[in-house]
């Protein structure tokens, strides 16, 4: 409990420089790894955080020291020739993107472990910690990291806040951007470049290993949340940022676990949490969601059934009957007979099923929305009467008033359904 108190009061500057450090890294990475995910480029994000260790390993080299200066260009421009070489494989070979993409990883990433291992048996004392880039250290971020990794993130969200509509258009829709005249290839151009930025800068808080969890997670996990981009920004710098200060606090009370790996946890959860119980969009969600449509479906093919046989003039039928005709759904067709006797739509008579007045109400929407959509795919879409049932028995079920007015407008409200049959209203 102290150290909680002590980490979140910011009793020492450098646990301030560190949180704000990872804050700025957590949104700027999120709003890249956004709309990565978005124009389906994650595994190119993936590619550049491994691909900037030999770049990181040859500024070391070169300043003699840790320097974040040196460290920060020989990590952009190792990620950049990366990225080139990406897009000129993909361009004059016929290699798919997922091959590229991989063999752009394993190279670039064994040609840093290489450097590395060199540093390592080089003896320069000043060598302490380079090791961290891999699985990342957060709290060892000072002041003068926080200058050079705090400013580009700085930039990046300034960046893609300010040509939001720009990267929007990248992301959604490149060739009617490049119709009304804005420079695609540019845009392209300069994503890529935030792109490399954004793995840059976490290389010390996350590590080159895991930079790509903290790019795309966020995002994906957001995307269960909402479909309107404004909002799925800021849940998605949100994650991130929630992950990246979990993960330094593990980081700050249990100083041999690196950062990287915890962060990656923390987001897993939100990730895990996103795809479980998302309003709309989560797997329990959408569970309950489709039992309660196949409620529906069934209920409302037996008011079709009843309605059908009153139309007729055949018969009452019976539980038996309708078991007969729906023999591989007994235990729906119950379920279903339980509910509408429930509801006030069916009366149950011993064996014999009937609608009541508000059952044969409800059954002749039913009816309607079935045959007006045979009679819409029949007139509209010039698909043969024979070929239309199927269609409209999906579809009868989500058909909402709204729709149903238009396609009576649309039809002039016809009296007969392609199969001469009539279509029946209150």
């Amino acid at each position: 409990m102290d150290n909680f108190i002590y980490f979140f009061t910011f009793q020492d500057l450098s646990i301030l420089y560190v949180v704000i450090g990872i804050v700025l890294l957590g949104i700027g990475s999120a709003y890249v790894g956004t709309y990565s995910f978005l124009d389906k480029k994650a595994l190119l994000g993936d590619a550049i955080s491994h691909a900037v260790l030999p770049g990181i390993c040859l500024g070391f080299i070169l300043a003699g020291e840790k320097n974040p200066i040196y460290i920060v260009t020989g990590a952009f421009i190792s990620g950049g020739i990366a990225t080139f070489l990406t897009s000129w494989l993909k361009r004059n070979t016929k290699l798919s993107e997922d091959a590229i993409i991989a063999s752009i990883l394993s190279v670039f990433f064994g040609f840093g472990i290489v450097l590395l291992t060199m540093i390592q048996k080089g003896g320069n004392p000043e060598m302490a910690g380079l090791n961290h880039f891999i699985f990342g250290n957060a709290i060892a971020i000072v002041e003068k990291d926080l200058w050079v990794y705090g400013g580009l993130a700085l930039v990046i969200i300034l960046t893609l806040t300010i040509y939001q509509k720009e990267f929007n258009l990248l992301v959604f829709n490149p060739d009617y951007g490049k119709a009304i005249g804005y420079p695609m290839d540019r845009i392209r151009f300069g994503f890529n470049i935030l792109m490399i930025l954004s793995v840059v800068i976490g290389i010390q808080a996350i590590g080159v290993v895991l930079m790509a969890a903290l790019l795309i997670t966020p995002g994906a996990a957001a995307r269960f949340w909402t479909n309107n981009l404004s909002k799925l920004l800021i849940l998605s710098a949100l994650f991130a940022v929630i992950s990246g200060i979990a993960g330094t606090y593990i980081s700050f009370i249990m100083p041999q676990m690196p950062t990287g790996p915890w962060v990656v946890v923390s987001l897993s959860l939100i990730a895990l949490i996103s795809i479980l119980f998302a309003p709309k969009k989560g797997t329990i969600s959408r569970f309950f969601s489709r039992n309660k449509y196949l409620k529906k479906t069934h209920k409302e093919h037996l008011l079709k059934a009843l309605y059908k046989n009153q139309e007729l003039h055949e018969p009452p039928l019976t539980i038996e009957k309708i078991y007969e005709l729906y023999p591989y759904q007994i235990k729906e067709i119950k379920d279903s007979i339980d509910e509408l006797f429930k509801n006030g739509l069916i009366l149950k008579n011993q064996s014999i099923i009937s609608l009541t007045d508000f059952g044969i109400s409800e059954a002749k929407r039913v009816v309607r929305l079935h045959r007006l959509w045979e009679t819409y795919l029949t007139e509209y879409m010039n698909i043969a009467p024979d070929h239309v049932h199927d269609s409209a028995e999906k579809l009868e079920h989500i058909i909402t008033p709204e729709l149903e007015a238009q396609l009576e407008r649309r039809l002039n409200y016809p009296q007969l359904d392609p199969h001469q049959e009539n279509i029946p209203r209150d």
